[in-house]
């Protein structure tokens, strides 16, 4: 072999395991919290490290803390599915029992901010992201459930829209099923995933709240997502695929389950990865931070 071609493989190699020790903690491994679960979604950590999770089919939200302790939040909860903590401490929930998005305090006290879309009710918010400025996005994909006793959708779109002052906007309709939702901390890009289409999609966010400059981000769809201080984007499914700011995948973790649903960072320092996967969750320790 040519020694020059040997010694570019032996550098290029280096640096794709170099890129996954910066992902993963050195040595770590999953690590089960907790089982029992029917289905578990929407992990969402506060400004603390303490993750908020849901139960959607017991109706429940859980609360994970940094001390260890594992309890439920709220019983009944909306079934609420995809959740988000925003700057001033309230959780965003998307409480799809009545197809609404809510705002809950942690005294348990529910507003309800969006519940149509010019008086049809929503498919059934799925996942919810707020921005820096505060404005909220999130996807209406439809999933028909057993607690309806509606058996087809208000809306034919399924669709991206916006929560800001008071008022909600279809974003973007061109998917075949939108589910997970992540922006960046600096609040210029937001990603969506359409599930139904094996896509996810980069916007540009302008400084009104809007979007444009719809990017193919990659070719693989996702539950829901999360996203590091390295602007690494993680998605889920059959375990959790990460892809660098490029669109370049550059680590698959495996999780032993069918499906993972979703993942955020928790912990004290913000460098714990915090997976709901059927009905468990797992930790695991990570060489990255999260973002907020």
């Amino acid at each position: 072999m040519n020694r020059k071609f040997h010694l570019t493989v032996v550098i290029a190699v280096f640096a794709v395991q170099l890129s996954f020790a910066q992902v993963v903690a050195p040595g770590a491994t999953l690590q089960l919290l907790a089982d029992g679960f029917s289905f578990t979604e929407g992990p969402a950590a506060d400004r603390n490290g303490n993750v908020f999770f849901t139960d959607q089919p017991n109706n429940r939200i859980w609360r994970y803390g940094t001390n260890g302790n594992l309890a439920i939040f709220m019983e009944p909860a909306g079934r609420a599915n995809g959740l988000y903590v925003d700057q001033h401490g309230y959780l965003i929930a998307c409480a799809d029992e009545q197809y609404e998005l809510w705002r809950i305090g942690m005294d348990r006290k529910v507003e309800k901010l969006a519940v149509n879309y010019r008086d049809s009710l929503f498919n059934g918010p799925n996942d919810v992201w707020v921005s820096p400025k505060g404005v909220l996005y999130f996807t209406d994909p439809y999933y028909q459930r057993d607690y309806w006793s509606r058996t087809s959708p208000d809306l034919a779109a399924e669709a991206l829209y916006r929560y800001q002052d008071g008022q909600v906007t279809r974003l973007d309709d061109q998917f075949k099923r939108p589910n997970g939702i992540i922006g960046t901390p600096d609040g210029k890009f937001l990603y969506v995933a359409d599930i139904g289409d094996n896509k996810i999609y980069r916007y540009t966010l302008r400084k009104d709240g809007t979007i444009s400059d719809r990017q193919l981000f990659a070719n693989q769809g996702s539950d829901g997502m999360t996203i590091d201080e390295k602007g690494n984007v993680y998605l889920t499914g059959k375990g959790i695929d990460v892809y660098d700011p490029a669109g370049n995948k550059i680590q698959h973790i495996d999780v032993p389950v069918n499906w993972t649903a979703n993942v955020c960072f928790s912990g004290l320092n913000h460098d714990v990865l915090f997976i709901t996967a059927s009905d468990k969750v797992f930790t695991l320790q990570m060489a990255v931070r999260g973002v907020r």
